[in-house]
């Protein structure tokens, strides 16, 4: 198997083939015509194991068409540029992704990754498909919300608070209380391109419209 992180920016490649997966499990690979670097917000460099912003430096340079804000906002003081992927380094420089930027929830104060949740709930039996975001709570701003497809809809709405409550307490088994959905809704299928991109935005701009909110 080979395997690579890149964008159609073209700023930056990462690869691995199937030995080196299985030496860093999880990663999506190494840097191999250019350097990684992963900051904080305000643009420093973080320690190995550290997740953050990932930034390419030495690829090609790119701008957005007709977007100079977008342009703007993917730029590193340094001149590197990022895809709004956050991820982290280990001791021997290979890239590990942890979410989209984007997709970051911030609840009171604490910054929460929704692909960590996806990746506990995505293992329950009854769960073929799942996505989790952020939605608006009046004390700390914003809640994770699970969205899941499961592998059979409950029958009633008692057998939909029971499913959920189910899986609240499976993700509370292996996370942290902060980082598990505060609810879960149940769909017959999830919006997703036929490539298999799951279009979490339509389902996040949903809940925020909603609550007359937007974030």
């Amino acid at each position: 198997m080979h395997e690579y992180y890149a964008g159609t920016e073209g700023n930056g490649f990462v690869y691995c083939n199937s030995e080196m997966w299985l030496a860093h499990a999880g990663t999506v690979g190494t840097p191999i015509n250019c350097v990684v670097h992963i900051c904080d917000d305000n643009g420093t460099e973080l320690p190995r194991g550290e997740p953050g912003t990932v930034y390419f430096e030495g690829g090609a340079s790119f701008e957005y068409h007709n977007d100079t804000d977008k342009t703007r906002a993917s730029r590193h003081p340094e001149g590197w540029s990022t895809l709004g992927d956050v991820g982290y380094l280990d001791d021997d420089n290979f890239l590990y992704l942890t979410d989209r930027k984007d997709f970051m929830v911030i609840s009171g104060g604490v910054n929460l990754y929704p692909q960590e949740t996806e990746n506990v709930l995505i293992t329950h039996p009854g769960v073929l498909d799942v996505a989790v975001f952020g939605v608006p709570n009046d004390d700390f701003g914003e809640e994770l919300k699970a969205v899941v497809q499961p592998v059979k809809m409950p029958a009633s709405a008692e057998d939909a608070k029971a499913l959920a409550a189910q899986m609240i307490a499976y993700c509370r088994s292996q996370l942290a209380d902060v980082k598990c959905p505060r609810s879960v809704d149940f769909r017959e299928e999830l919006p997703r391109h036929p490539t298999g991109k799951l279009y979490k935005r339509l389902l996040k701009d949903e809940y925020w419209r909603a609550a007359d909110r937007s974030i």
